[in-house]
């Protein structure tokens, strides 16, 4: 196995682990408070954080060997894990009840950083992939990394579900905390050439530092690239909502056991994509692969809770899923051919925290509006006596409304940024640009 798959198996464990605890806390929190509003806060803290860490952790991926980032991003997980599993033994009674206890949200921050803890690798793997595949084939080890995440999103959902129903979190955070650990020990025995030069002692060293300024620099220096930040962003800002409300919803349709196994059976469309990204890529352009699948997904968005249909649910999920690893491989396919490598780190880590900036907003507000405002409106409000004949009435249309018209909004976003100069400006950068100059590096770069 070379180093590029032994490095991706490592990742699919730890992402197992995050996203394992993170499913877990929401759906835990959501049983034991039935609050709307406490899992829509969840979510507003992992954005959140993901938001303020995101140009941090960049900088140590650009500074450091990716491999010791990884190491450490393990380290600081399983440190949080081992924290929270103290914290959960020595409960108050009654403290994991009230929705709106310290002691519950200190639970919840501690958790939610060693969950954010694995978002070094995040950064740290679409820079790996430009050092150790040559770009020609990148779009396709994008897609295989895309499969990898939907492997990971298979067995996270259908743990989460099942330990959460048959241990709460004490299995969860045992599980965590053993698994992050194995993690680390075997990424210590993969030997991986980052392909750093000796440095010459004659030339002045780059700072280890931020540096933001310098960042968007680079980010400005390539027509069009600000602009595909900004529209993730909005999507993101949309994507807020599924965050706060999709587990929610769906656990208002079927039971904890049977919500975490549909997202398992329905990850598989993670995989399937991914397999099909690694055998044909993403075409001459990848931008406009991202557009097209941002216009089908936001299509289904307007049509997948139109009813309170588990089956309509389960197929606007998939369609979700099957698409969504297309769009994440063509950013970072299209960010890896126009960012020099040595910034590379500092570029992923500044779009993660720009794009996931609005969802922290959305994730905040939509919980608390859907709770206080859009519910009522749709139980035995305007809402339910215009629509409620046709479209339903209670909670669950009340959140089902909410995903309809972030649906809508999000497909007329879609359909201008189709029709930008920045589109096109962007587009003819990443057919022009030579990667042996923008990849700052990549030369030295070989076969996984």
């Amino acid at each position: 196995m070379t180093p590029f798959h032994q490095i991706l198996a490592n990742n699919l464990v730890a992402n197992v682990v995050n996203f394992t605890v993170w499913f877990a806390v929401t759906f835990w929190i959501f049983l034991e408070t039935d609050s709307v509003f406490a899992t829509g806060m969840i979510a507003g803290i992992f954005l959140v954080f993901t938001a303020s860490f995101g140009i941090w952790f960049g900088s140590i991926v650009d500074h450091n060997s990716k491999k010791l980032a990884m190491l450490g991003s393990s380290i600081a997980s399983a440190f949080c894990y081992a924290t929270g599993l103290v914290l959960l033994l020595l409960e108050p009674n009654g403290a994991f009840l009230n929705p709106y206890g310290a002691y519950l949200w200190v639970f919840v921050i501690v958790i939610m950083l060693g969950v954010i803890a694995g978002n070094i690798r995040s950064i740290a793997l679409p820079t790996l992939v430009t050092i150790l595949i040559p770009e020609d084939r990148r779009d396709r080890a994008n897609g295989l990394v895309g499969m990898v995440s939907g492997i990971g999103f298979l067995t996270t959902s259908v743990l989460s579900g099942f330990l959460v129903a048959y241990t709460g979190m004490l299995g969860v955070l045992v599980l965590a905390l053993s698994a992050s650990l194995l993690a680390f020990f075997h990424l210590m025995t993969v030997q991986v050439d980052e392909g750093r030069a000796p440095s010459d002692p004659q030339a002045p060293s780059e700072p280890k530092r931020v540096d933001l300024a310098g960042t968007i620099r680079v980010v400005s220096a390539v027509p069009g690239l600000f602009a595909l930040i900004f529209f993730a962003t909005f999507n993101n800002f949309l994507g807020g909502i599924f965050m706060a409300l999709l587990d929610a919803y769906g656990l208002s349709l079927v039971s904890v056991e049977v919500w975490g196994l549909t997202f398992g059976v329905l990850s598989t469309a993670f995989i399937l994509s991914g397999i099909v990204i690694s055998k044909t890529g993403l075409g001459k352009n990848p931008l406009r692969t991202l557009l097209l699948v941002n216009a089908i997904t936001w299509s289904v968005c307007c049509l997948f809770t139109v009813q309170a249909s588990f089956w309509l649910l389960a197929a606007g999920c998939f369609v979700w899923m099957l698409l969504g690893p297309y769009a994440e491989a063509a950013e970072h396919t299209t960010l890896q051919k126009v960012v020099p490598l040595e910034r590379q780190g500092r570029v992923f880590g500044f779009a993660q925290s720009v794009e996931q900036s609005a969802s922290p907003l959305t994730a905040f507000l939509i919980g608390p509006l859907t709770q206080f405002v859009v519910i009522p409106f749709m139980t035995d409000g305007a809402g339910a006596r215009s629509i409620g004949s046709w479209f339903g009435t209670g909670p669950a249309r009340g959140m089902a409304l909410v995903f309809t018209i972030a649906g809508f909004v999000g497909l007329m976003v879609t359909i201008i940024a189709f029709n930008s100069r920045q589109y096109r400006a962007l587009s003819e950068a990443y057919r022009t640009n030579n990667d042996d100059d923008s990849s700052g590096g990549a030369s030295v770069a070989h076969p996984a």
